[in-house]
């Protein structure tokens, strides 16, 4: 009796996790295909900061997607027990299933991104065109997913008579033949698993809950090989640039990029605004920058607002020039302007007047220059940091610095405003590579291998997580907001 009970027991068990597996399966694959369509040309991080000023659309979309992906795993289980039980479905009473699967990955990203998909596919306007910015999409698609369910579990009762006229239902608890199916519907799970943390971990909100890259204080250690990088990497008497501000930001001022009122206010809540960048505000300054740890979040946001609205022909051909333009962190996160998102500003006025040969080498330079926030190129200016230092570029190349005096400067301003990141990588190149932080190419620094999200986890954080006691606790942090 009790081994009858144990054995039942098991069956239930395995019952369980074999159409469990087939859901989960499903549903992950979906989620895939969401996140993949979203990431064409945006981020979690950018849908929720694009959308956080609107908290309702924010958890009608979350509720409508991650819905869709959850009916979607049911409509998976009740299609293979449909048929385990009777057979194959009739299509009428599963058709459904397909469209609704269609049109969530259509309407699977945010707005502006889900309007690529179906401007393919030959609807002008992308999801513009819709008033409610796309949600109608989107409960269009939790309501294509809903209707199969209905429509199978009506068909199950009815088929489940119990009289002549219904056909003989056949098992569908776990079977010893069943096996083969569990374990490669375990290890697809596994697998899809795998492959949505690789899509996932370079995501700027996943990347930086993960890793806290920027630390804002760096104070000393009881360890001199660390304390010794840092003094190189982030020197106490801060940075002396060959770059000069010029009268960019009056500029700015004068055509609304920066409103300085709003500019100062910022500030005020964080002790206030120093003379020195008042004075930047509303006359010119040739005084090269000295960049410390105390004002390179101020540079952040001044560089910001030049790199994002100077004007380049190359700009063109911007990653961030198309449909999502008003909704990336460095467009719509500059809210300090006239305007209320800063997209109405991008590539606009002649602020820096750069030749043709420095306007390339700017373009040049961008191209082959990354942030670790991200894995996108400083030309790809999707971020703040990202526009800061294009506009940091802009400047010097405008005032004949050669590509060698840019490539030190862009790694500086990085460093400062990703110390934790850059740290870890002197310490990587001192230990790992017996290279001192001075004797390190900044193109070689600032490349993909070294500069990206994960091309800094894959080459520098897991090999110095290696060594013991390398690195102290450090705490705080910057985003890639004002």
């Amino acid at each position: 009796m009790k081994k009858r009970a144990i054995k039942k027991l098991k069956t239930k068990f395995l019952t369980a996790a074999f159409y469990g597996s087939i859901g989960l399966t499903a549903s992950l694959a979906l989620f895939l295909v969401f996140y993949w369509s979203l990431s064409l040309n945006s981020s979690i991080y950018s849908l929720i900061n694009n959308t956080k000023g609107e908290p309702i659309y924010l958890w009608v979309y979350v509720f409508l997607t991650f819905g869709t992906i959850f009916l979607f795993g049911v409509n998976a289980v009740l299609f293979v027990y449909r048929w385990r039980k009777f057979g194959p479905p009739r299509l009428k009473g599963q058709g459904g299933s397909g469209l609704g699967a269609l049109v969530g990955v259509a309407a699977s990203a945010c707005p502006v991104c889900g309007s690529v998909l179906l401007s393919a596919i030959g609807i002008a306007g992308g999801l513009a065109v819709f008033p409610l910015q796309g949600l109608e999409l989107k409960a269009l698609s939790f309501g294509l997913m809903a209707l199969p369910v209905w429509l199978t579990t009506r068909e199950l009762k009815s088929l489940s008579c119990g009289d002549e006229t219904c056909p003989t239902p056949r098992p569908t608890w776990f079977q010893a033949k069943d096996k083969p199916y569990l374990i490669a519907s375990l290890a697809l799970v596994t697998v899809l698993i795998l492959i949505g943390w690789n899509m996932l971990k370079s995501d700027p909100i996943v990347y930086g809950f993960f890793n806290k890259p920027e630390a804002t204080k760096v104070s000393s250690t009881i360890n001199p090989l660390y304390d010794e990088v840092v003094a190189k990497v982030l020197p106490s008497q801060g940075f002396q640039s060959k770059i000069f501000l010029g009268d960019s930001f009056l500029k700015l001022v004068q055509n609304g990029v920066i409103d300085q009122s709003k500019f100062e206010a910022i500030y005020q809540e964080r002790g206030g605004l120093s003379a020195q960048f008042k004075e930047v505000l509303s006359e010119p300054s040739y005084k090269p920058i000295l960049l410390t740890r105390e004002n390179a979040n101020i540079y952040v946001n001044l560089l910001w607002a030049l790199g994002l609205s100077n004007y380049m022909s190359t700009n063109k051909d911007s990653p961030v020039n198309g449909k999502s333009l008003f909704n990336f962190a460095s467009t719509g996160g500059w809210n300090i302007g006239k305007e209320e998102n800063g997209g109405a500003y991008f590539n606009k006025f002649r602020i820096v007047r750069l030749t043709p040969e420095q306007e390339a080498l700017v373009t040049q330079i961008a191209k082959a220059t990354f942030r670790p926030c991200c894995n996108n190129s400083t030309f790809f200016q999707d971020c703040n940091h990202g526009s800061a230092l294009l506009g940091l570029l802009q400047l010097g190349a405008s005032q004949g610095l050669t590509e060698d005096e840019l490539y030190k400067e862009a790694l500086a301003f990085n460093s400062f405003w990703f110390p934790q990141n850059y740290i870890q990588t002197a310490l990587y190149f001192k230990v790992v590579k017996n290279t001192d932080w001075d004797k390190v190419d900044p193109k070689v620094a600032l490349g993909a291998n070294y500069s990206t999200g994960n091309g800094w986890s894959k080459n520098v954080q897991t090999e110095i997580a290696k060594i013991p006691n390398l690195i102290p606790q450090t705490n705080g942090g910057a985003g890639c907001g004002v």
